[in-house]
């Protein structure tokens, strides 16, 4: 995005085009190259028309609105399907519930996005493929494969989701990391909206029993779900209709996070040395161990996608390297427990599936850290970070196809 508004700079038209297509992406190139072509006549005014502070909360057009709306009660239909349909919610819930949201959210950036046909060819195909292949999942009353299948299948919908909202420009790294700082948008806009629907239940009951009408159960089976259910379309149409809301928040909280990770992490080493338990031995701390793993990256990466958009931040650059190198020693110590396990009893699908995800997490860590250190050299920018976390977006995406689709005929769906 930011190439194209340099090279449209002498279009006008080009450029209002740019910003009718994506005006949440638009804003975040905008800004981050603005200081360098502030003297263009063109750029003042966009810059003066995109740092105009509105009166109010802008809610878009009718039929966004409309869609939305629709989008919502559809997401709250589908999460009461046991309900509505009498199925078994053990059944359900497990194999489908990223279906809840990740497809309407898929659906609103392909019409958001007025993405090619081939592409929602493609996008239609891939999320049909998943919703029949996990309810035809053979029963068995313990299946390793068929968890792991659970548990990966809304990662792959959430890269499909991806998919479509980088819309024609698949291979655009700044674009894939535009998602990235949406999502951290989305989960702080969705945590605030949470917390009012938590106000506003405790309020509606406190005053219906007040009246003697109980209505706690009616009301989180279906208000409450229904609620749960919509909010992250309608988190989503409110950023993409006012994307100042939380872009000066998301920072500051990866500001803030960033060393009290580094702090917590450290820490949690040092007393890991003297509590007598290790991953090596034990298989339920080697889950935790890999699920901070996990937690750890993904700050990691959200943190990297907000540093990018202020280069000159070095104390920040410096926590990121200190970060990204701690995690790597803790993937070290996962990577070797992973591979003790299996050389002492044996390949599973399970440590397999966490062999291979630490591995990518692992190559993950050493090309940002390494892009990192040249930062702090002096010989490269943060442009480079950035793109070397966008590169490891679809690699991910392509192993949660491995462990969701073949993992379970490898194993013989066991």
């Amino acid at each position: 995005m930011e190439e194209k508004i340099l090279d449209s700079l002498d279009d006008p038209e080009s450029l209002e085009e740019l910003y009718r297509d994506n005006k949440a992406s638009f804003r975040q190139a905008f800004q981050a190259v603005y200081p360098e072509i502030a003297d263009h006549q063109v750029a003042r005014a966009w810059h003066a028309r995109l740092s105009y502070d509105h009166s109010g909360i802008q809610w878009g057009t009718s039929n966004e609105l409309l869609f939305v709306i629709f989008a919502a009660l559809l997401a709250g239909v589908i999460a009461k399907l046991p309900a509505l349909l009498s199925l078994n919610e053990e059944f359900f819930y497990p194999r489908n519930i990223g279906f809840v949201a990740f497809p309407i959210l898929t659906a609103y950036f392909v019409w958001k996005n007025n993405l090619q046909r081939e592409k929602v060819l493609l996008l239609t195909g891939a999320m049909l493929t998943g919703l029949i292949f996990i309810n035809v999942f053979p029963v068995a009353d313990r299946s390793d494969t068929l968890t792991l299948s659970c548990i990966h299948l809304p990662l792959f919908l959430w890269a499909a989701w991806g998919f479509s909202f980088v819309g024609n420009t698949p291979r655009s790294s700044g674009k894939r990391i535009d998602f990235l700082r949406y999502n951290g948008d989305l989960a702080v806009l969705i945590t605030l909206i949470l917390i009012a629907g938590m106000i506003l239940t405790g309020m509606t009951l406190g005053l219906f029993s007040l009246i003697g009408w109980e209505i706690g159960d009616f009301y989180i089976e279906w208000v409450v779900v229904f609620g749960l259910a919509a909010s992250p379309v309608v988190a989503t149409y409110v950023l993409q209709t006012n994307p100042q809301l939380v872009s000066k928040v998301s920072p500051v909280i990866a500001k803030i996070f960033s060393p009290l990770v580094l702090i917590t992490l450290m820490a949690y080493l040092t007393a890991m040395l003297f509590s007598g338990k290790d991953p090596y031995n034990d298989r339920e701390f080697l889950l935790t161990f890999n699920i901070l793993l996990i937690g750890v990256m993904a700050i990691i990466v959200f943190s990297i996608a907000e540093t990018t958009k202020n280069e000159e931040n070095l104390a920040g650059n410096i926590i990121l390297f200190a970060l990204s190198m701690v995690t790597i020693i803790v993937n070290v110590i996962a990577l070797s427990a992973i591979l003790f396990r299996i050389t002492e009893w044996g390949i599973t699908p399970n440590r397999l599936a966490v062999l291979g995800g630490n591995l990518l997490i692992l190559a993950n860590l050493l090309v940002a850290s390494y892009q990192l250190l040249e930062v702090l050299k002096g010989k490269s920018g943060m442009k480079a970070v950035e793109r070397s976390v966008a590169l490891f977006l679809p690699v991910y995406s392509l192993w949660t196809v491995v462990v969701t689709f073949i993992f379970p005929f490898i194993f013989r769906f066991q």
